[in-house]
């Protein structure tokens, strides 16, 4: 079997999972949806690093509270205790969900787990993500998997001791299968909570700022088209930053001609320039080029600016 044969399936598959994301500002991205297996390898790795850490952080209190209490001959009340375990509760209850939000929130838009696994979390159609989205995404991943799976634990630990669950964990395990089989019955792959918040789960490109688009002439903001010589000024280059540069590079590695003109008006919409139409990658070519050298130029004296909001 050729090479090249032996790629088509993973070409095809990869056809599959090909999406189109329309950001805020309107441009178009080529992405593609994460697998099934990606996402359930870092919901298990995020499982595992939220729950080692509470178990290390009850470890260390409790070392600490025994260090405290040695030597003084005296126990804690009853009511000592209890306040201790809703305290204990709260912190679960906040590093458990904090963990989340805070981390999908972020401009990674991915938990560690994520990260880890190269994958993110996106907004579908032209809408920002939202604290919202992120909130409905998560609460409703416990009540698709977590509530049931953990009912079902009690009902076994009930049903070892004798007790009669009757039909009830029937009825929670086709609960727990009925979401967890979800994402395998709809061409997204999306869970429940995906589809109502409005989410996706994408592959997080890797990008690398490649020395081969600015030494093609383009750092002189001369169009090899049309003769043009495109200079830009402090005002121009400061309104974006690393990620829109990044961004920028994908689309001039793409070359899609669409996603070129609409990128092409955007920026000579934000800084009020009217080149005209014809000679889009040449002024995009020296905008990027440009760009990269002002902020490379800026990170030698320690300031960065990750994006267009910093």
């Amino acid at each position: 079997m050729s090479k090249a044969a032996a790629t088509k399936p993973d070409a095809a598959k990869q056809d599959k999972r090909a999406r189109t994301l329309i950001t805020p500002e309107g441009l178009a991205l080529p992405i593609t949806l994460s697998p099934r297996s990606s996402r359930a390898g870092a919901l298990i790795i995020d499982v595992i690093i939220i729950v080692t850490a509470l178990i290390a952080f009850q470890m260390a209190m409790s070392r600490i509270a025994g260090g405290l209490m040695d030597g003084t001959g005296v126990n804690a009340s009853q009511g000592a205790r209890e306040f201790v375990a809703i305290m204990f509760a709260l912190i679960v209850f906040a590093s458990w969900y904090g963990y989340f939000l805070v981390q999908e929130l972020g401009p990674r838009g991915a938990t560690l787990g994520k990260r880890i696994v190269g994958i993110r979390i996106a907004a579908r159609g032209s809408a920002r993500l939202t604290p919202e989205a992120v909130i409905a995404r998560n609460l409703l991943r416990d009540i698709e998997i977590f509530y049931p799976l953990i009912a079902l634990l009690v009902l076994l630990v009930l049903a070892e001791q004798g007790q009669d669950i009757g039909i009830l964990g029937w009825v929670l395990t086709g609960w727990f299968l009925l979401f967890l089989l979800f994402p395998f019955f709809n061409r997204d792959g999306l869970r429940a909570g995906d589809i109502v918040a409005g989410t996706w789960v994408v592959e997080r490109p890797r990008p690398k700022l490649a020395a081969v688009l600015s030494a093609q002439g383009a750092a002189t903001g001369a169009s090899e088209v049309t003769g043009v010589r495109y200079d830009f000024g402090e005002a121009e280059l400061s309104i974006y930053g690393e990620k829109e540069l990044q961004t920028l590079e994908r689309l001039l590695r793409d070359a899609q001609p669409d996603a070129l003109k609409a990128v092409h008006a955007t920026i000579c919409r934000k800084i009020g320039w009217d080149p005209g139409a014809g000679d889009e990658r040449a002024f995009l070519e020296a905008f990027y080029a440009q760009l990269r050298e002002r902020l490379e130029a800026d990170m030698r004296f320690g300031k960065r600016k990750a994006d267009k909001f910093s």
